[in-house]
């Protein structure tokens, strides 16, 4: 049986009912999307009809995801909130603090040795306040969540931006900061600018070497890492229904990659087979009482172009395999080109790992397809080229593969099997020789290839690629390798070629599983302690940030005028910063460590205006902070894009940045620095941008008349005593300029207002 299958069940009474009423208000057929929207309304009934890309709305989603790296700052905060359980179910997944380096025994021995402290406070928490626990080695927060806690016309929230791969069980899962989790947690709606919506018509069907794959690579290539920010991504048409389940998942993973706030396909056969396959044959019946409510209107998908603000449309029996990077998951090159856009690019031929795994394809199919590659390279007696890793997506993905021999192909070729966990993906992976900095290729069916990001290397060339093409490039050695027309030279010196690959998309014989590795909660929590050491180096209670003191902030200095692309990743790095992710302070000292500073080109080096000296970010904005002075950070367009991680606002806002002014943000960054109580400004004219110099100083000469709508104007003071006004937009409503003046939204809660 499901989990929490009656909270689904009640979803399903209630969608038609709202559903009808939403037709009604709107005057025309919906899409899947406004249907799960208005079927989640905090308010209940709809009773009005939402202004896409304007109106903020107030949700009531079903359910939260939390991933131990951001966990502990969520929990650290929910803490605070003065409650005795999370509102709705909620769950926490330990997926992200496991280093690939030998092997997926020694490995997880080591990151429950390293990490006790962090594993045991997120256990006692989740016992306390009712929240399921998912343990060390037990998987991939998100292929979790697909296996057990997705369910089409659903509507989740989680503190990752790759929650969006429950779209392809039908939901409308979306990526948030861990404060808009704590709202959820605490009984509270969670607000949301009503989105714009992206249709994806898919024609035809894959075939020969593609893969669910690369339909994300080549709307990637399309719309490029911005182009779906504020809209929900809609896939339909007959080949989205000729699609697995996983593969509709794989889609919807990476559409955290274009900006998109979620992707969803409607529900259909896939999605039966999928979640009878994972023994929730109770979530089929009874989302079979509502089919016609769990995908779009027959006449959105006739005329779509009459419903979605842009669409898309693909023809799958031509699309060719693609490879997407370097350093962008964007820049798509079909297989065929990718001799010469190499050698264009001078990018490195030779690959030097394959990587097969993270939340975006590690399901069964993806095992299995990618292995079958490697079985036909053993039995034609190839050596492979490069070396060979993969990550199992849950330990039940493990066994099963396991246990059907998938594990004992790999290892033909000498491939690593580590963690079921996240691994390199997220940089968590001790690469050997990597400190080196040599130029090189690596390849990988991960998600996100940005520089320094999987190894800490930024000479690493990541390129993107499906795991079956992953397997191909890896056993050839060679980033040009195109397995449809090229030939490979076997021990005995014959040309031999690849076929296409094949695999189940569900094991024949069924999952299996030991030990799936689920802690429930204890049924009455009060009695649990959860304990935090004053002298702990990895996690620290939190203190409320102060409220705004009603008036205007005045001599600000510019930290760093931040050039070009400036994701999560440059403003608080993973990898081994990991480890502090639940100690402000100390994790504080990544603070924007990886941006690069417009005067100089020079990633952390920045000019301290008290000194007129150059020091490290961090080690400037706390001189700021000690003396009482304020300062500002300027970025570039898509500013935050990447991960969910608030981190990347909570350390400027403890530091004592108060704020980010920047011409365009990504979405969730943008969210999570009002949450914290700073100001996230976009230039009013983005060619403002270019009037900012290194010892500027800064006046918000009407912040006190702070109100929905109204620019804010600020006095640029420049080195020579010549001043600049310019204007600021922002996107603040009362209910946020709320969270301003408290001093976060947490504040708020806390304070039962």
């Amino acid at each position: 049986m499901a989990f929490d299958i009656e909270m689904i069940k009640k979803v399903y009474e209630n969608m038609a009912t709202r559903v009808d009423k939403a037709r009604e208000l709107v005057g025309r057929p919906l899409t899947l999307s406004e249907k799960i929207l208005y079927s989640h309304l905090w308010e209940g009934m709809p009773s009005q009809a939402f202004s896409r890309g304007k109106d903020y709305v107030d949700f009531a989603p079903d359910r939260v995801a939390c991933q131990d790296a951001t966990a502990q700052m969520a929990l650290l905060q929910f803490m605070h909130a003065g409650k005795s359980k999370v509102a709705v179910p909620t769950t926490v997944h330990c997926d992200h603090l496991i280093q690939a380096k030998v092997g997926a025994t020694t490995d997880l021995e080591v990151a429950n040795k390293q990490s006790k402290e962090v594993f045991d406070f997120l256990s006692s928490v989740s016992n306390k306040y009712g929240i399921g626990f998912w343990k060390p080695g037990s998987g991939i927060i998100h292929q979790i969540v697909l296996e057990n806690y997705a369910f089409p016309g659903g509507m989740m929230i989680g503190t990752d931006s790759h929650t969006v791969n429950a779209g392809g069980l039908g939901m409308l899962a979306i990526g948030v900061g861990g404060a808009d989790a704590v709202d959820v947690m605490s009984g509270m709606s969670w607000e949301l600018k009503f989105p714009k919506l992206i249709g994806v018509k898919l024609n035809g069907k894959l075939n020969g070497w593609t893969a669910p794959k690369d339909v994300i690579l080549k709307v990637a290539d399309i719309l490029t890492v911005k182009g779906g920010t504020g809209a929900i991504v809609e896939y339909f048409g007959e080949g989205a229904t000729n699609m697995s389940c996983t593969g509709k998942g794989t889609i919807c993973n990476m559409g955290a990659e274009i900006g998109a706030t979620t992707s969803t396909f409607g529900y259909d056969d896939s999605m039966r087979r999928y979640l009878a396959a994972t023994g929730r044959q109770d979530v089929v019946d009874a989302a079979d009482t509502v089919s016609d409510y769990l995908t779009g209107d027959a006449e959105v998908y006739a005329n779509p172009s009459q419903y979605f603000d842009q669409v898309i449309e693909i023809n799958l029996s031509e699309l060719e395999p693609h490879i997407n990077g370097p350093f962008t998951p964007d820049r798509g090159t079909p297989v065929s080109k990718m001799k010469e856009e190499a050698a264009k690019n001078d990018w490195p031929l030779k690959v030097e790992w394959g990587l097969i795994g993270s939340c975006t394809n590690s399901s069964y199919e993806d095992m299995a397809r990618a292995a079958s590659i490697v079985e036909q390279a053993v039995a034609l007696g190839i050596t492979p080229k490069a070396e060979f890793g993969i990550n199992p997506g849950s330990e039940q993905i493990r066994h099963t593969i396991e246990r059907d021999g998938i594990i004992a192909t790999f290892e033909k070729m000498g491939t690593k099997v580590f963690t079921n966990a996240c691994g390199p993906c997220i940089g968590q992976w001790d690469r050997e020789g990597s400190d080196k900095g040599e130029k090189n290729t690596i390849v990988h069916s991960f998600n996100r290839n940005f520089s320094k990001r999987a190894d800490g290397n930024p000479n690493t060339h990541a390129f993107v690629t499906s795991p079956e093409m992953v397997a191909a490039l890896a056993i050839s050695g060679d980033l040009s390798f195109n397995p449809i027309t090229d030939t490979l030279l076997n021990d005995k010196g014959e040309a031999v070629k690849l076929h296409p690959p094949k695999g189940d998309e569900l094991p024949t014989k069924g999952f299996s599983v030991e030990d799936a590795g689920y802690q429930a909660p204890a049924a009455d929590g009060s009695h649990v302690e959860v304990v935090v050491a004053p002298t702990s180096e990895r996690l620290q209670l939190l203190a409320p940030f102060e409220a705004w003191d009603g008036k205007n902030i005045l001599g600000a200095k510019l930290l760093i005028k931040a050039f070009g692309k400036c994701t999560t990743d440059h403003i608080s790095m993973a990898g081994p910063w990991l480890r502090f992710r639940g100690h402000l302070d100390n994790i504080s000292n990544n603070m924007l460590i990886g941006a690069v500073n417009a005067f100089n080109q020079e990633a952390n080096k920045v000019k301290n205006q008290i000194t007129g000296s150059y020091d490290a970010v961090p080690a400037v904005q706390r001189a700021y902070k000690a003396a009482g002075i304020s300062s500002i950070v300027v970025g570039d367009h898509n500013y935050g894009e990447g991960s969910s991680r608030e981190h990347a606002a909570m350390e400027p806002r403890f530091l004592g940045v108060k704020a980010v002014l920047v011409k365009s943000f990504a979405r969730i960054h943008e969210t999570n620095l009002k949450k914290q109580g700073m100001l996230a400004l976009t230039f009013a004219h983005e060619a403002d941008y270019d009037k900012i110099q290194e010892n500027d100083s800064f006046d918000f000469v009407d912040l006190i008349n702070f109100a929905p709508g109204r620019p804010l104007t600020i006095e640029i003071t420049h080195e020579n005593g010549s001043k600049e006004t310019i204007l600021a937009n922002h996107t603040y409503n009362e209910s946020q300029i709320g969270w301003f003046k408290a001093g976060s939204a947490l504040n708020l809660i806390a304070s039962g207002k």
